[in-house]
């Protein structure tokens, strides 16, 4: 059995196969997991999905020193990239992050150490019985974009944040009927 909410895909199906939920401890991945979020917003998940691999090529890997170091010219460019959605406020909300994200580095050693530090780096075990008792935010979302905001990122709503919690594997919310709610961790 699998979360409904992939099931007549192929695309949205193998990403929760393979990688949704999955715990990522990678810079990078965190980044990228964290940007498209933001794309999101106000959009479905297929639609990024669809694109993912335009953004990564638009923004280099989601390497975060380059992404960081972006200038006007090159926020110009994304902008008429038909590849990617080419709003201005999430482009550029993507290289401010990107800056911010080596202060947090820089602090705390990596974004894998600040964003893990809020659960001491264990994922939370939720056991969701359907789809529509997965809540949208919660305390820990409320928190991690409380402090994010407090250190000037763009596009770190309480609702961002969850889904990039879930996304990354610091929530689990994989329906407990899920074969995948088992494999990464939930009894």
């Amino acid at each position: 059995m699998k979360c409904e909410w992939c099931t007549n895909n192929a695309l949205l199906e193998k990403y929760h196969d393979e990688e949704w939920g999955t715990p990522v401890h990678d810079d990078q991945l965190l980044f990228e997991h964290l940007t498209l979020d933001g794309f999101q917003a106000g959009l479905s998940w297929q639609t990024i999905l669809n694109r993912r691999e335009n953004f990564r090529q638009a923004f280099d890997l989601f390497n975060i020193e380059k992404v960081a170091a972006y200038d006007q010219k090159k926020i110009e460019d994304l902008l008429l990239d038909t590849g990617i959605i080419r709003n201005r406020q999430k482009v550029e909300a993507t290289v401010h992050n990107a800056r911010l994200i080596l202060t947090i580095q820089k602090e705390f050693g990596s974004f894998d150490s600040y964003i893990w530090g809020f659960t001491k780096g264990k994922a939370m075990q939720n056991r969701i019985k359907s789809m529509s008792a997965i809540p949208a935010t919660s305390e820990l979302s409320d928190q991690i974009s409380q402090d994010l905001r407090k250190r000037g990122f763009k596009f770190a709503g309480s609702t961002i944040c969850y889904a990039f919690l879930q996304a990354v594997g610091v929530v689990n919310d994989h329906v407990a009927s899920c074969f995948r709610y088992q494999e990464l961790g939930g009894k």
